[in-house]
């Protein structure tokens, strides 16, 4: 790839990263595997830059990248990612940690959003990043009136599960 597409992933990745650790907080469960997942999802999202065609925005493709990568990985409920060989140049990506208080404060949240299905996690997640339904109908290859009606399921669902639990 030449040096101006690898720069523009690069800067691209660096602005969106957070999509990648949301994803990530919904489908793993310790520090470890979170890494594993971000890793897997920056080296599928370099794997498919080259088709991007900036039809949606770079966010929007990322999370329809990254979901399917991670809703792959761990619905086979693989123990491992295995790994890859990819550019190097791609390690100059800054990693940044979450503010360990930002993430106590969604621990509760994320423990009751694990046991739902991969396509409501899916779906959670983007209505809590603000997406609209559009939105998320387009990443996830639904109907708007479709993601409207599981995301009030979902909601119901969710109540039902932090009320068991005596609420956050």
């Amino acid at each position: 790839m030449t040096k101006h597409l690898e720069s523009s992933f690069v800067n691209l990745l660096e602005e969106n990263q957070n999509i990648l650790h949301k994803i990530c907080s919904l489908y793993t469960d310790d520090k470890e595997a979170h890494k594993d997942l971000f890793q897997e999802m920056v080296i599928q999202l370099w794997r498919s830059y080259p088709k991007f065609t900036g039809d949606s925005k770079f966010s929007t493709w990322a999370y329809r990248v990254c979901l399917n990568t991670a809703i792959s990985l761990y619905r086979n409920r693989k123990k491992t990612i295995s790994t890859v060989e990819w550019d190097c140049s791609l390690h100059y990506i800054r990693y940044e940690e979450y503010d360990p208080q930002y993430e106590e404060r969604l621990k509760h949240l994320y423990i009751s959003v694990r046991r739902l299905n991969d396509i409501e996690k899916a779906i959670v997640y983007m209505y809590l990043e603000d997406k609209g339904y559009q939105e998320i109908a387009i990443t996830l290859g639904i109907t708007e009136g479709n993601a409207r009606v599981k995301m009030n399921r979902i909601k119901a669902k969710l109540k039902n599960i932090l009320n068991q639990k005596g609420g956050l």
